[in-house]
């Protein structure tokens, strides 16, 4: 029973920063916009926090940061997507690439530099007494207390609101939302900048709470693994819960089987392997619409154009 809890709690230790970037990108993604720098802003996020926490002490400083680097950054991309109608492809992996580059050279003096403090477990009092769930649900560190609400938030407000109704006309047909007065270009730009700020806070997470300390390429493909969740929970933050969380169970796996001998290589290629999986059979067989994606993700929007 210990191992069990033990193993539930590391993966949602493991699944939050998937979680946090997985509700950016859907939101993003359901407004029209594809964003390919998830990999990107998670480091910049990752290494602006860490800077920002070592040179004030404060990891809720560092947390702010980068939810504004990862802002910003996601703006850059709307600007070259949205406003100059370049392809979203290719802009997010020129943000993917530029963020690794930057959060390389900007994190530079502090590889090898541990943090003093870092966003440390809480115990939530009465309900952490709780036999088996207690410790599972109710000990994490202010990273999950905020993903697990921002994910409901995100889930209420694009099913049950006039916002999520906008939100989803943006990225299934433009053109009908611009014709009911909707400015489909704000709504893109909104949705763009919350997913890169959802971005920055998962790096965060990797940097001041899931290790104490930044190395370079800390980020290890999860940027690339958010996309394919958002994929895997057909663009609703509900399921994105249930794909976060097992994946978080696959990062642990690998340390569950390394005692069987099994080649660490492999095992550091499970996450990604299982990325592959979800892809290729939820492509199989499958139109764009029979997966649930936005009917416009990917489309450049020009106002007044039939």
């Amino acid at each position: 029973m210990d191992l069990l809890e033990s193993v539930l709690r590391r993966a949602i230790v493991a699944g939050t920063p998937l979680l946090l970037g997985t509700l950016g990108e859907v939101i993003a993604e359901r407004s029209g916009v594809m964003n390919l720098g998830v990999e990107g802003m998670l480091a910049m996020g990752a290494v602006s926090a860490f800077i920002a926490t070592f040179a004030t002490g404060s990891p809720w400083i560092g947390l702010l940061v980068a939810i504004l680097v990862g802002a910003v950054a996601a703006f850059l991309h709307a600007v070259v997507t949205v406003t100059l109608q370049s392809n979203q492809v290719v802009s997010g992996l020129a943000l993917t690439m530029l963020g690794l580059g930057a959060s390389g050279l900007w994190g530079k003096p502090y590889i090898g530099t541990p943090l003093q403090v870092k966003m440390s477990p809480v115990r939530i009092p009465f309900l952490s007494d709780i036999p088996v769930v207690g410790d599972v649900l109710f000990y994490h560190d202010a990273f999950f207390y905020l993903a697990v609400p921002l994910g409901i938030a995100a889930w209420f407000i694009m099913k049950h609101t006039r916002w999520g109704i906008i939100m989803r006309s943006a990225g299934e047909n433009p053109r009908a939302a611009e014709s009911q007065g909707i400015n489909v270009n704000f709504v893109r730009y909104v949705c763009v900048v919350i997913g890169g700020a959802f971005a920055g806070m998962a790096g965060a997470n990797l940097s001041i709470a899931y290790s104490k300390s930044w190395i370079e390429g800390m980020t290890a493909g999860r940027g690339w693994i958010i996309i394919g969740l958002t994929i895997f929970a057909l663009w609703k933050p509900g399921r994105a819960f249930v794909g976060a969380f097992l994946f978080g169970g696959i990062f642990v796996l690998q340390y569950l089987l390394q005692p069987l001998g099994i080649p660490p290589n492999f095992l550091a290629m499970l996450p990604y392997l299982a990325t592959l999986g979800v892809l290729v059979v939820g492509g199989i067989g499958r139109g764009k619409r029979k997966m649930s994606a936005p009917a416009a993700l990917g489309e450049v929007f020009r106002r007044g154009e039939r």
